[in-house]
């Protein structure tokens, strides 16, 4: 394990790149015995700091949920991030592509919580009832590390390289809609570049969910009622740049547009 003060050290590396969008090299490279438990350690640094400084927790994403994720990325194990209430957007946003690097953009439906989760045994069904709804998201991905040969390690200490949510469509219940068959046309500039469907996320969009409660309880940590969650990726990332337009239209379950300047 990486002593505290090693931590803190990569924490401010990162939060250097973050405040100059820019990326530091691979922490694999630097640190090569670095660990997933290391790693996990950095991030939750990252998220004190930001709590320390009057930012809200909004919720968690998870990543690399799907064989798209998984074969785009080359890493084979999902991860976890944390998400602040002022890195969501509404549908219909202009959004700053200068505070981000590396900007992607995923399709992916988000969980709202009306109970708490609590690991460990947590099971598909305990998070549909405690799901109030279900909406479509966008994530927009962000690295602060370099891409080339990143692993699981350098990932997690990136937050998951979260950048920001995008809310809209429909909020519809767990059951009023087959969470499984909602998919989804990605669009950049009107034109289609992606689609997918949600079950591609461990066969159902919750599963990523039931990972993320137990996982987060072998850390100590839990699903607070209230929190929303992303729960993964069901198309591969799509670089976008100023100027584009992004269209995500989920079908009965509505629209997603934001534009980058």
């Amino acid at each position: 394990m990486l002593d505290e003060a090693t931590i803190a050290v990569i924490a401010d590396d990162l939060a250097q790149a973050e405040q100059t969008r820019s990326k530091i090299g691979l922490l694999t490279a630097k640190y090569p015995d670095m660990t997933v438990e290391d790693s996990y350690a950095v991030q939750n640094e990252w998220r004190r700091r930001g709590e320390a400084a009057g930012r809200r927790l909004y919720g968690h994403k998870i990543g690399l949920t799907s064989k798209p994720m998984q074969q785009a990325t080359g890493i084979t194990e999902p991860d976890y991030g944390a998400i602040f209430a002022d890195q969501v957007y509404d549908t219909g946003s202009v959004i700053d592509h200068s505070q981000y690097s590396g900007v992607r953009i995923e399709v992916e439906l988000a969980f709202v919580l009306r109970d708490e989760l609590r690991g460990p045994d947590v099971s598909l069904f305990d998070v549909l009832r405690a799901t109030e709804y279900v909406v479509p998201a966008l994530e927009v991905l962000s690295s602060r590390i370099e891409m080339e040969g990143r692993t699981i390690v350098d990932t997690i200490s990136d937050n998951a390289a979260l950048g920001a949510m995008v809310l809209g469509g429909r909020p519809v219940a767990v059951d009023a809609v087959d969470l499984r068959r909602v998919n989804a046309l990605l669009y950049r500039n009107e034109t289609i570049e992606d689609s997918g469907v949600a079950a591609a996320v461990l066969d159902h969009p919750a599963r990523g969910i039931v990972w993320l409660a137990n996982k987060l309880a072998e850390h100590g940590d839990v699903l607070q009622a209230g929190e929303t969650v992303l729960a993964g990726s069901f198309t591969r990332p799509m670089w976008v740049h100023p100027g584009d337009t992004v269209h995500a239209d989920y079908g009965e379950l509505g629209v997603i547009t934001c534009r980058f300047e």
